[in-house]
């Protein structure tokens, strides 16, 4: 046993070496970010319609909608609905002894709808006629890309490629030579998750809305390690 014992010891120092300088490591954190011009709009376009009653203030509301809904599928758009609601409404009423009460006062419907443009070009013309056509309300405008994936998939490559040169900038000032890629991780497990950047903005019978559509960035992070070359 006791010889056994020391055969492994000497072994171990033999090879303390070569296993301290094969389990070196150098590891980086590759960045890219590119800015692209958006290639989708959407935005939320909501109607409301009031009647002293619950199916006529429905019925009101759903013709608007539908008026709505025909003029935005007009640019090529997609539409869905959002919201759909129905309320009571009530008003301040003074009895006679002064006391205040709130009395009945109709029915209140709304119809929202996101409108998912192509052409962020012509967001301005559809926002103008959808007012003139009696849309009550607009928010939610943002721009954004048709396929987030590629370049998302392009950052991701060309954050790779800043790791790559990182590395061989480190090994160079350190005299070493780089060896194989042992690990790559993205988002870095040492690194907050990098999220994509997304740029935010918010005919006859009046102008176009101004609208700016800026760009979008996207971003990513890479963390690659790489053994050292004996």
């Amino acid at each position: 046993m006791r010889r056994a014992l020391a055969a492994a010891a000497l072994a171990l120092l033999l090879a303390g070496p070569a296993a301290a300088q094969e389990a070196g490591r150098i590891r980086v954190i590759g960045r890219a970010s590119t800015a692209l011009p958006p290639d989708e709009v959407t935005v939320t376009i909501a109607v409301e319609r009031r009647g002293p009653s619950a199916a006529a203030a429905l019925d009101q509301n759903s013709e608007a909608a539908r008026r709505l809904i025909d003029l935005a599928k007009e640019f090529g758009a997609e539409v869905s609905t959002s919201a759909v609601t129905l309320q009571p409404l009530t008003r301040p009423a003074r009895e006679p002894g002064g006391t205040v009460r709130d009395a009945p006062d109709g029915y209140l419907a709304v119809n929202a709808v996101q409108i998912r443009l192509a052409e962020p070009g012509r967001l301005g013309d559809l926002m103008r006629r959808t007012v003139d056509g009696g849309a009550d309300r607009i928010n939610g405008v943002s721009f954004g890309l048709r396929d987030p994936a590629r370049a998302e998939d392009e950052a991701r490559a060309a954050a790779v490629a800043d790791a790559v040169r990182q590395a061989e900038t480190l090994a160079r000032a350190a005299s070493l030579r780089l060896g194989r890629i042992v690990a790559i991780v993205s988002p870095p497990r040492s690194d907050a998750p990098v999220p994509l950047g997304r740029a935010f903005a918010a005919k006859a019978r009046g102008p176009a809305v101004p609208i700016e559509a800026g760009t979008v960035e996207v971003s990513a992070a890479v963390e690659v390690t790489w053994t050292i070359a004996p």
